[in-house]
Protein backbone atom coordinates (compact mmCIF):
# COMPACT_ATOMS: atom_id res chain seq x y z
CA UNK A 1 0.00 0.00 0.00
CA UNK A 2 0.96 3.40 -0.42
CA UNK A 3 1.55 6.17 2.24
CA UNK A 4 -1.70 7.49 1.60
CA UNK A 5 -3.27 4.53 1.75
CA UNK A 6 -1.83 3.68 4.92
CA UNK A 7 -3.70 7.15 6.15
CA UNK A 8 -6.48 6.36 5.11
CA UNK A 9 -6.80 2.97 6.44
CA UNK A 10 -5.47 4.44 9.79
CA UNK A 11 -8.31 7.01 9.58
CA UNK A 12 -10.84 4.28 8.81
CA UNK A 13 -9.38 2.24 11.82
CA UNK A 14 -9.46 5.13 13.97
CA UNK A 15 -13.48 6.43 13.23
CA UNK A 16 -14.21 2.44 13.52
CA UNK A 17 -12.65 0.74 16.54
CA UNK A 18 -15.07 1.03 19.40
CA UNK A 19 -17.60 -0.46 17.04
CA UNK A 20 -15.13 -3.54 15.63
CA UNK A 21 -13.93 -3.99 19.06
CA UNK A 22 -17.30 -4.38 21.21
CA UNK A 23 -18.57 -6.45 18.29
CA UNK A 24 -15.80 -8.38 19.15
CA UNK A 25 -15.98 -8.46 22.70
CA UNK A 26 -19.25 -10.01 21.82
CA UNK A 27 -18.43 -13.03 19.73
CA UNK A 28 -15.12 -13.88 21.63
CA UNK A 29 -15.38 -17.49 22.67
CA UNK A 30 -12.56 -18.63 25.16
CA UNK A 31 -9.51 -19.13 24.36
CA UNK A 32 -9.64 -16.28 22.18
CA UNK A 33 -9.37 -13.08 23.47
CA UNK A 34 -11.77 -10.06 22.18
CA UNK A 35 -8.09 -8.45 21.24
CA UNK A 36 -7.03 -11.34 19.12
CA UNK A 37 -10.51 -11.02 17.64
CA UNK A 38 -9.63 -6.96 16.93
CA UNK A 39 -6.02 -7.61 15.32
CA UNK A 40 -7.53 -10.28 12.97
CA UNK A 41 -10.08 -7.92 12.32
CA UNK A 42 -7.39 -4.90 11.42
CA UNK A 43 -5.40 -7.60 9.44
CA UNK A 44 -8.12 -8.52 7.51
CA UNK A 45 -9.30 -4.92 6.60
CA UNK A 46 -6.37 -4.23 5.85
CA UNK A 47 -5.89 -6.76 3.24
CA UNK A 48 -8.80 -6.00 2.14
CA UNK A 49 -9.26 -2.14 1.37
CA UNK A 50 -7.28 -2.13 -1.97
CA UNK A 51 -10.68 -4.22 -3.03
CA UNK A 52 -13.28 -2.12 -1.65
CA UNK A 53 -15.68 -0.72 -4.45
CA UNK A 54 -17.29 2.31 -2.59
CA UNK A 55 -20.61 0.15 -3.62
CA UNK A 56 -21.77 0.54 0.24
CA UNK A 57 -20.90 2.96 2.73
CA UNK A 58 -16.85 2.31 4.18
CA UNK A 59 -18.94 1.41 7.78
CA UNK A 60 -21.33 -1.25 6.26
CA UNK A 61 -18.05 -3.05 4.57
CA UNK A 62 -16.17 -3.11 8.04
CA UNK A 63 -19.26 -4.47 9.98
CA UNK A 64 -19.31 -7.33 7.64
CA UNK A 65 -15.90 -8.09 7.35
CA UNK A 66 -15.80 -8.34 11.31
CA UNK A 67 -18.61 -10.17 11.39
CA UNK A 68 -17.16 -12.69 8.95
CA UNK A 69 -13.53 -13.28 10.69
CA UNK A 70 -15.94 -13.02 13.93
CA UNK A 71 -18.28 -15.82 12.39
CA UNK A 72 -14.93 -17.63 11.42
CA UNK A 73 -13.21 -17.59 14.61
CA UNK A 74 -16.25 -19.04 16.64
CA UNK A 75 -16.43 -21.71 14.21
CA UNK A 76 -13.08 -22.55 14.51
CA UNK A 77 -13.17 -22.24 18.55
CA UNK A 78 -16.36 -24.86 18.66
CA UNK A 79 -14.91 -27.39 16.16
CA UNK A 80 -11.69 -27.27 18.69
CA UNK A 81 -13.83 -27.14 22.03
CA UNK A 82 -16.90 -29.33 21.19
CA UNK A 83 -15.54 -32.01 24.01
CA UNK A 84 -13.76 -29.63 26.59
CA UNK A 85 -15.68 -28.45 29.88
CA UNK A 86 -14.81 -25.60 30.99
CA UNK A 87 -14.52 -24.55 34.55
CA UNK A 88 -14.98 -21.14 33.48
CA UNK A 89 -18.47 -21.22 32.94
CA UNK A 90 -19.56 -21.21 36.76
CA UNK A 91 -19.73 -17.91 37.82
CA UNK A 92 -19.90 -16.65 41.56
CA UNK A 93 -22.04 -13.60 42.10
CA UNK A 94 -21.26 -11.28 44.07
CA UNK A 95 -23.96 -8.07 43.74
CA UNK A 96 -22.56 -6.27 46.14
CA UNK A 97 -19.30 -5.55 44.47
CA UNK A 98 -20.89 -4.54 41.03
CA UNK A 99 -22.91 -1.18 41.12
CA UNK A 100 -26.14 -2.25 39.60
CA UNK A 101 -25.77 -0.69 36.10
CA UNK A 102 -22.98 -3.37 35.66
CA UNK A 103 -25.01 -6.16 36.85
CA UNK A 104 -27.44 -5.66 34.39
CA UNK A 105 -25.16 -4.76 31.53
CA UNK A 106 -23.31 -8.42 32.32
CA UNK A 107 -26.67 -10.33 32.52
CA UNK A 108 -27.64 -8.38 28.82
CA UNK A 109 -24.05 -9.12 27.95
CA UNK A 110 -24.55 -12.81 29.05
CA UNK A 111 -28.07 -13.19 27.27
CA UNK A 112 -26.71 -11.66 23.97
CA UNK A 113 -24.43 -14.49 23.99
CA UNK A 114 -26.57 -17.25 23.90
CA UNK A 115 -28.32 -16.02 20.91
CA UNK A 116 -27.77 -17.46 17.87
CA UNK A 117 -24.99 -15.96 15.42
CA UNK A 118 -27.41 -13.61 13.26
CA UNK A 119 -29.94 -12.58 16.35
CA UNK A 120 -26.01 -11.85 17.68
CA UNK A 121 -24.91 -9.79 15.27
CA UNK A 122 -28.24 -7.82 14.37
CA UNK A 123 -29.03 -7.27 18.03
CA UNK A 124 -25.38 -5.47 18.24
CA UNK A 125 -25.74 -3.38 14.93
CA UNK A 126 -28.86 -2.55 16.26
CA UNK A 127 -27.00 -1.20 19.41
CA UNK A 128 -24.67 0.28 17.71
CA UNK A 129 -27.65 2.60 16.45
CA UNK A 130 -27.39 0.81 12.89
CA UNK A 131 -30.27 1.69 10.45
CA UNK A 132 -32.40 -1.15 9.17
CA UNK A 133 -31.43 -0.91 5.93
CA UNK A 134 -27.90 -0.80 7.42
CA UNK A 135 -28.61 -3.55 9.18
CA UNK A 136 -30.03 -5.43 6.01
CA UNK A 137 -27.41 -4.78 3.89
CA UNK A 138 -24.79 -6.48 6.29
CA UNK A 139 -26.69 -9.03 7.32
CA UNK A 140 -28.28 -10.02 4.06
CA UNK A 141 -31.85 -10.10 5.09
CA UNK A 142 -34.65 -7.71 4.00
CA UNK A 143 -35.17 -4.69 5.81
CA UNK A 144 -38.90 -6.14 7.06
CA UNK A 145 -36.98 -9.26 8.17
CA UNK A 146 -34.78 -7.18 10.03
CA UNK A 147 -37.54 -5.62 11.76
CA UNK A 148 -39.38 -8.29 13.01
CA UNK A 149 -36.18 -10.18 14.16
CA UNK A 150 -35.34 -7.60 16.48
CA UNK A 151 -38.50 -7.96 17.93
CA UNK A 152 -38.15 -11.14 18.36
CA UNK A 153 -34.80 -10.97 19.88
CA UNK A 154 -35.91 -8.34 22.46
CA UNK A 155 -38.68 -10.76 23.85
CA UNK A 156 -36.19 -13.55 24.08
CA UNK A 157 -33.33 -10.74 25.72
CA UNK A 158 -35.97 -9.78 28.22
CA UNK A 159 -37.03 -13.50 28.96
CA UNK A 160 -33.40 -14.39 29.56
CA UNK A 161 -32.57 -10.93 31.70
CA UNK A 162 -36.13 -12.11 33.73
CA UNK A 163 -34.95 -15.78 34.14
CA UNK A 164 -30.99 -14.61 35.08
CA UNK A 165 -32.25 -11.89 37.79
CA UNK A 166 -34.77 -14.74 39.44
CA UNK A 167 -31.41 -17.22 39.01
CA UNK A 168 -28.91 -14.55 40.83
CA UNK A 169 -30.48 -14.71 44.27
CA UNK A 170 -28.54 -17.82 45.11
CA UNK A 171 -24.66 -17.36 44.54
CA UNK A 172 -23.27 -19.53 41.91
CA UNK A 173 -25.39 -20.28 38.58
CA UNK A 174 -24.04 -21.70 35.38
CA UNK A 175 -23.63 -19.61 32.15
Amino acid sequence: MTEIDEKEFLTIIEANKDRIYRICRAYCVPPVDAQDLFQEVIVEIWQSLANFKGRSNIKTWIYRITLNVCFRSNKTQKRDNQHIVRLDSIEIAVRDSQSSDEHQYTMLRQCISVLKELERSIIMLHLDELSYREIAAITGITENHVAVKIKRIKVKLLDCIVSSQANSSGEAYVK
